[in-house]
């Protein structure tokens, strides 16, 4: 696995790629976290683990991508794989920020679809 420095700046030039006006109140911007993230159904047979998250508080929009959970499950992979899923759960959270801002929340039903049909286990909210 790469070091976590170099991890941010893969991400800094997938960030890059992406029109400007994506990044509209992303106060809080993009966070790299050390530490991995397990989700709330993952289970001792079926470890799941969340590599970025969208969030919102009173203090504003941002991203965060989990660099332990990235270390967890790609950890043996290429730099060109890794960058590659890097990028697909960037632009994931991304896209949830854009339909944050315009009111919709298709994505996020998607994501609970998604995570019914693989666990069989309704999502937590």
């Amino acid at each position: 696995m790469i070091t976590i420095d170099q991890f941010e700046i893969i991400l800094d030039h997938l960030a890059e790629e992406l029109p400007k006006a994506f990044f509209k109140d992303l106060n809080l911007g993009i966070v790299i976290e050390e530490n991995c993230k397990m989700h709330p159904n993952s289970t001792a047979e079926t470890p799941l683990y969340i590599m970025g998250e969208y969030q919102t508080s009173q203090s504003g929009r941002g991203i965060v991508i989990y660099y332990g959970s990235f270390e967890k499950c790609y950890g043996s992979c290429s730099e060109e794989s890794l960058t590659r899923h890097m990028r697909k759960v960037l632009r994931h959270e991304f896209r949830h920020h854009m339909e944050s801002l315009s009111g919709m929340r298709d994505l996020e039903i998607i994501d609970k679809m998604e995570l019914e049909k693989m666990t069989g286990i309704p999502a937590k909210d």
